[in-house]
């Protein structure tokens, strides 16, 4: 499913500058139709009363989801994936300290649109958070 327009350690530092740099987000594995990243909770990821806030969530939804189409694509120098519509329920808290591991897995992958279910948990593996995540796939076929 996954085509090679990035090797694992490429991955790691495609995000260098960018929203996923700032907020701490690292790249965990890619497998045969999943792929992983974490994201630490602290003072950059937290809302003033020093849990998880939603919106940091959503971000590390919408860059697993992104990525994971753009390794997806034939021609990722002729087409691109940006997100088109973002679906988030928050379900646990998190507290600043911790860390938060999401995986995505595609629910389609069409030829104009890829839909990703990213489900977001804690270090016990305790659900946080349920996204449904849909990507335009824009350009050149």
């Amino acid at each position: 499913m996954f085509k090679k327009h990035l090797d694992f350690e490429k991955l790691k530092g495609f995000g260098t500058n960018s929203m996923s740099d700032h907020l701490g987000i690292e790249f965990v594995e890619i497998g045969e139709d999943y792929i992983t990243a974490k994201m630490p909770v602290n003072e950059r990821t937290t809302q003033p009363f020093g849990i998880l806030h939603g919106g940091a969530s959503v971000a590390l939804a919408e860059t697993l989801g992104s990525i994971a189409s753009f390794l997806t694509l034939d021609d990722p120098t002729k087409q691109q994936a940006v997100g088109l519509e973002i679906n988030a329920n928050h379900i646990r808290s998190v507290s600043s300290g911790n860390w938060v591991y999401a995986k995505a897995i595609p629910l389609h992958l069409g030829r104009t649109t890829h839909i990703w279910d990213i489900k977001i948990t804690n270090e016990e593996q305790k659900l946080v958070c349920v996204v449904r995540f849909t990507v335009a796939i824009i350009g050149g076929r």
